[in-house]
């Protein structure tokens, strides 16, 4: 039983008209892509384009190119503790395989910095010059990369090297992780693009209250209130 018809029918419209902008958002009309992955899209790239640590990483371990560790690594499997001494032994390195097991010998500074060129490189979408430099695919040696600071970070406190340890969690968090991440993503700034994010932003904040508004309506016209 509609009690006040032209409030129910202005939730109707607001509703209709709701769904259909609801129904262009999710339509591939920007570029073959829809409303969601266009800002999607957007906001990464512009995300990418303002987390960019490694310049700051690439000058901390400027502290540590003579700080000499050996380290004892146990790895998931043979064949990684033979791409991980590969990635340490082209850093400059000492790196012996046996099974899971892998012992490092060399400047903490040296494999810190060859981790941190191959991460920029992956930031700046530039994989095919990882591959050309170990044969294999960049983002598993990205994940190599990862695998060997992760055990590192912890065979470091083991060994009460905190600030060893703390700089190569840096860079495991902030160089490794992003370029993983952000692979294949063009940065952008936001002042480029500020118009789209504004509009998008209030389109949201009005669009939620839009459909509240649209409920609202419908119930009231039904009859229904909230009353103290």
């Amino acid at each position: 039983m509609i009690d006040n018809r032209v409030t129910f029918y202005k939730g109707i419209v607001l509703l209709v008209c709701f769904t259909i902008v609801l129904c262009l958002i999710f339509s591939p009309i920007f570029n073959n892509r829809n409303g969601l992955e266009y800002l999607d899209d957007l906001y990464n790239s512009i995300s990418k384009g303002s987390a960019c640590y490694i310049p700051k990483l690439q000058k901390e371990i400027k502290a540590f190119k003579g700080k000499s560790i050996t380290m004892n690594l146990k790895m998931e499997s043979g064949v990684q503790a033979r791409q991980i001494a590969d990635l340490i032994q082209k850093a400059g390195a000492r790196a012996q395989a046996a099974g899971t097991d892998l012992k490092i010998e060399g400047s903490l500074g040296n494999i810190l910095d060859s981790c941190l060129k191959d991460a920029d490189l992956m930031y700046m979408n530039n994989g095919s010059r990882i591959r050309a430099k170990y044969g294999v695919n960049e983002r598993k040696i990205i994940y190599n990369w990862w695998v060997a600071a992760n055990l590192m970070d912890k065979e470091l406190k083991k060994q009460k090297l905190f600030k060893e340890a703390l700089i190569v969690t840096n860079i495991k968090t902030k160089g490794l992780e992003t370029s993983y991440n952000y692979y294949k993503i063009e940065p952008q700034k936001i002042s480029a693009k500020w118009g789209i994010v504004l509009f998008s932003l209030i389109f949201y904040i009005i669009y939620t209250i839009w459909y509240g508004f649209a409920i609202m309506f419908l119930f009231e016209g039904w009859g229904l209130r909230l009353d103290h």
